[in-house]
C-alpha cells in the first residue's frame, strides 16, 4: 500500500503524553474523591457482610434491666419516688 509506513490511528495518540499532564487540577480532584467513595463503600460492605454473618457478635451482652438490682416485675413505682 504506502510502501510499508504505519497508518496512524485516531484513538492512539502520536505524542508519549503522561497521564498527569494530560488531566486537569479538577479531573484529579474527582478521580482522588470517586477511589476516595469506592474505598468508603468497600469498607460498608464489608462491615454490613460481618453484621448479616454474625448478627449476636455486635449486640451488647448486658440488657436494660441488670442494672435493676433488688427489683422485680411490677416495683418500678416504687423505684420512680
Amino acid at each position: 500500500m504506502d510502501g510499508g509506513q504505519p497508518v496512524p490511528s485516531p484513538l492512539v495518540p502520536l505524542e508519549n503524553v503522561s497521564a498527569d499532564s494530560s488531566m486537569s487540577l479538577e479531573q484529579k480532584t474527582t478521580f482522588v474523591f470517586v477511589i476516595l467513595l469506592f474505598i468508603f463503600l468497600g469498607i460498608l460492605i464489608v462491615r454490613c457482610f460481618r453484621i448479616l454473618l454474625d448478627p449476636y457478635r455486635s449486640m451488647p451482652t448486658s440488657t436494660w434491666a441488670d442494672g435493676l438490682e433488688g427489683l422485680e416485675k411490677g416495683q418500678f413505682d416504687h423505684a420512680l419516688a
